[in-house]
């Protein structure tokens, strides 16, 4: 579904399997932004997999102004517990620097919100990090609640490997 965005020729609509060498180059120009280009090694065939592969791990949209790929959004289902309804987890929105302030950003989340009212959802969260005070800015004056008494926690590598196996650190 193609749905249009904020100004005449900005359009956003879903990621197809050929559109992972552009979706790769900008997960990479978010990792380089946001500091973090020597941790992204995500490659073209993992993503491919992990979006398009016989049991799909997360969707992702595409903003095009006129054709031209100018931002993503990369979100997957969850379910919340305590509520007891199903969420989307937006895990990237990215929109190239040159086109931020332009609607671009606005017209993607609305589209992700939009994909999570079609599928029940009753919420719709996402991180940030918190050196990021544009980007903050911009969600809290689209009327996001900002979350402060949550802290992310994650297992990676070798670290996730040895709980895996029941050898956690004490």
């Amino acid at each position: 579904m193609m749905t249009e965005g904020d100004g005449p020729g900005m359009t956003t609509r879903a990621a197809e399997e050929r559109d992972a060498p552009v979706l790769l180059r900008l997960i990479h120009e978010l990792a380089a932004y946001e500091g973090q280009a020597d941790v992204c090694v995500v490659t073209e065939p993992a993503l491919r997999s992990a979006l398009f592969g016989p049991r799909p791990l997360a969707d992702a949209i595409l903003a095009e102004d006129d054709g031209e790929p100018v931002g993503f959004a990369l979100f997957f289902p969850y379910f919340s517990p305590y509520p007891g309804v199903p969420g989307l987890f937006m895990e990237l929105l990215y929109v190239r620097p040159e086109r931020r302030g332009l609607g671009v950003g606005r017209a993607l989340l609305r589209r992700v919100a939009q994909i999570a009212v079609e599928q029940g959802a009753g919420r719709l969260e996402w991180g940030v990090l918190k050196e990021n005070a544009p980007t903050i800015r911009f969600y809290a004056g689209l009327g996001a609640e900002l979350v402060d008494d949550f802290m992310a926690c994650r297992l990676e590598g070798e670290t996730l490997r040895r709980v895996a196996d029941g050898q956690a650190a004490r």
